[in-house]
């Protein structure tokens, strides 16, 4: 076993090794010691931390997609934490975020140009990753899935870009939607969820997860960049995760990616968070952006426990961690 591994076992906050256990060590959440770690990732300061604004009813008192303390969010993250599903105390929290995305002024007049809708799909994406992950999904989820689905662009992806003379899809807005209906398709075995995960996968892979296809230069600097939270932001590493979750981590297109993700490694086993997205509030007025918890910032010589975990995950699930 790896000498980082055997250091995040023992680290501090139950969600980095619950992150372990279930990616580098391919430990069923369902194992009883597993199941036993995701109560403890309910209980942790940070869980309480990121639940701590809410009121008597359970809400949270901002717009559902208020970055990063809103509904929306919070479930996102509550998710990707391995925060255990079907908990009734987060149910006000799915009512704000289906009230918002199934509301009319959200739903109405979505733009079809040139045939194509354009819609931010990563936020009906992330509601149902989170609504699935955390065992909140209801009919309404089903409809952000059916949604989703018919939303999806010729190419294979999603794009809320109005201008007409766009006919690729967004990476950011692709990657997210393209989880979510993989997890739906495992969930419920969906035909038409999982075929859109196959034409979606060829959308990333065919440029190697970040490469032009005219040039083979990176597509945008940034998608190279590691960083926790993702958020919405594409980088290699979420992207990784997603062709791992769609059972595509071994076609020879991963490599690249693969490759550069392991040319960033740290001398003492783990990796760096080289960006971010959010600002840790202190104290005034919150604002958009902002986070109550510190994911580590940006200390490109140190590892950040949350990319190292995932890291290692995605390297367990390409074969290329060393398991001696």
């Amino acid at each position: 076993m790896e000498p980082i591994v055997v250091h995040l076992l023992q680290y501090g906050e139950p969600a980095v090794r619950f992150k372990l256990l279930t990616g580098a060590l391919g430990r069923d959440p369902e194992d009883m010691l597993v199941s036993a770690l995701r109560m403890t990732v309910r209980r942790s300061p940070l869980t309480q931390t990121l639940l701590a604004d809410r009121d008597d009813a359970g809400r949270l008192p901002y717009h559902p997609y208020f970055k990063w303390l809103g509904a929306h969010w919070t479930l996102v993250q509550l998710a990707d934490l391995g925060y255990p599903p079907g908990d009734d105390d987060l149910i006000p929290l799915r009512e704000q975020v289906h009230d918002w995305l199934l509301g009319p002024g959200h739903t109405r007049n979505v733009p079809v140009i040139q045939g194509r809708a354009r819609r931010c799909a990563s936020q009906e994406g992330n509601a149902v990753l989170a609504m699935l992950t955390l065992g909140l999904a209801d009919d309404r989820t089903e409809e952000l899935v059916r949604r989703l689905q018919g939303w999806q662009w010729p190419d294979g992806g999603w794009n809320c870009d109005r201008n007409p003379q766009a006919t690729h899809s967004s990476y950011h807005e692709t990657l997210i939607p393209l989880r979510a209906l993989a997890l739906h398709a495992q969930h419920t075995g969906d035909a038409a969820s999982q075929s859109c995960v196959e034409q979606g996968v060829e959308v990333l892979l065919k440029r190697q997860l970040y490469l032009r296809l005219s040039t083979g230069e990176a597509i945008d600097p940034a998608f190279a960049q590691l960083h926790y939270p993702y958020y919405w932001h594409y980088n290699i590493l979420y992207a990784l995760r997603v062709m791992a979750e769609c059972g595509a981590i071994d076609d020879p297109r991963c490599a690249r990616a693969l490759d550069l993700l392991e040319s960033k490694r740290l001398p003492d086993g783990g990796w760096p968070a080289e960006t971010k997205y959010y600002t840790v509030y202190r104290q005034g007025k919150l604002r958009s952006g902002h986070s109550r918890v510190d994911w580590g910032g940006v200390k490109r010589q140190q590892m950040n426990p949350w990319v190292t975990a995932q890291s290692l995950a995605v390297l367990q699930a390409a074969g290329r961690l060393n398991e001696a």
